[in-house]
C-alpha cells in the first residue's frame, strides 16, 4: 500500500483517508437519497435497477452487499428471495438502513459492520458480492478486491456499480460543470454540508477509468471481467467471475 492515497484532490496518509471518509458518511447518512439525487440528477435509481438486473439474484443464494449501509441495493436484491448480508464500515449508515428496512418490511436482511479490506467472513462463503458507489471510498482498493474474491465461492460473481469517466464528447464538460459547481451548493442548501459533497465529487475525478479499474479486478483474481458503460461511462457496471 502506498504512503499516501487520494482523498478528493488531496493526497493523505491511508489512516487519514479512512478517518475522513468515515466523517463524510456519518455526515450524509441521514440524507443519503438526497446526496445521490444531487450527484446523479436523480438517475441513480434507474442505474441501481439496471445493476441488480445484471446481478440476477436467485432464491437460495447468499449475497454480500458491501458498503450497502442504507439498503438501497439490498432491498432490490432481497425481492428475489436470496439471503442478503449488508455490510458497511460506517455504523451511522447501517442505522439508517436498519430503520428503512423495518419501515419496508425487510426483516430477513442481516446487517453487519465490516471493513471491505479485512472482511470477517470465511473463505468461499457467498455466491455473489455487490458494491454500489462504495469502492472509490475504500482506502486500499486492491485489498478490498482481493477480499471480495476470497469470500466468493467458485463460480461466484462480483458486481460493482461506480462513477467513472464518460467518453461522450461534450457531455463530460457539462457534467463537470454541474458536479463541481452546482452539487456542493446543493449540498450546502439542502443538507448544510457543502464540503462532504465536494469530496464525493472530487473522489469521482480521482477514481481510475474503466480499463484501469477492470485491470485491477483481474489482478485480484477474477476472470471474464467486463465494464458496461452507462451514459458513455459516466457510470459503469463492472463484473467478474471467480473460478
Amino acid at each position: 500500500m502506498p504512503d499516501t492515497v487520494s482523498f478528493g484532490y488531496e493526497d493523505v496518509a491511508p489512516s487519514e483517508k479512512t478517518r475522513r471518509v468515515g466523517q463524510v458518511f456519518s455526515s450524509v447518512a441521514s440524507r443519503y437519497d438526497l446526496m445521490n439525487d444531487a450527484m446523479s440528477a436523480g438517475m441513480h435509481r434507474l442505474w441501481k435497477d439496471q445493476f441488480v438486473r445484471r446481478v440476477k439474484p436467485r432464491a437460495g443464494e447468499a449475497i454480500l452487499d458491501m458498503a450497502g449501509g442504507t439498503g438501497d441495493i439490498a432491498f432490490r436484491l432481497a425481492q428475489s428471495g436470496a439471503a442478503i448480508t449488508v455490510a458497511d464500515i460506517n455504523p451511522e449508515m447501517l442505522a439508517v438502513g436498519v430503520e428503512r428496512a423495518a419501515e419496508r418490511g425487510f426483516d430477513e436482511l442481516v446487517w453487519t459492520e465490516a471493513n471491505a479490506e479485512t472482511l470477517q467472513f470465511p473463505d468461499r462463503f457467498f455466491d455473489a458480492y455487490t458494491i454500489a458507489f462504495g469502492i472509490r471510498n475504500v482506502t486500499d482498493i486492491p485489498a478490498a478486491l482481493r477480499e471480495a474474491h476470497r469470500v466468493l465461492r467458485r463460480g461466484g460473481r462480483f458486481f460493482c456499480l461506480e462513477f467513472s469517466t464518460t467518453v461522450w464528447p461534450g457531455f463530460a464538460e457539462v457534467y463537470d460543470a454541474y458536479s463541481h459547481h452546482l452539487v456542493p451548493q446543493l449540498g450546502k442548501l439542502l443538507a448544510g454540508d457543502a464540503e462532504s459533497y465536494r469530496y464525493l465529487i472530487e473522489s469521482i475525478r480521482r477514481f481510475p477509468d474503466m480499463p484501469t479499474f477492470e485491470a485491477m479486478i483481474r489482478d485480484a483474481g477474477f476472470v471474464q471481467t467486463r465494464a458496461e458503460p452507462i451514459l458513455g461511462g459516466l457510470v459503469a457496471i463492472h463484473s467478474g467471475w471467480k473460478i
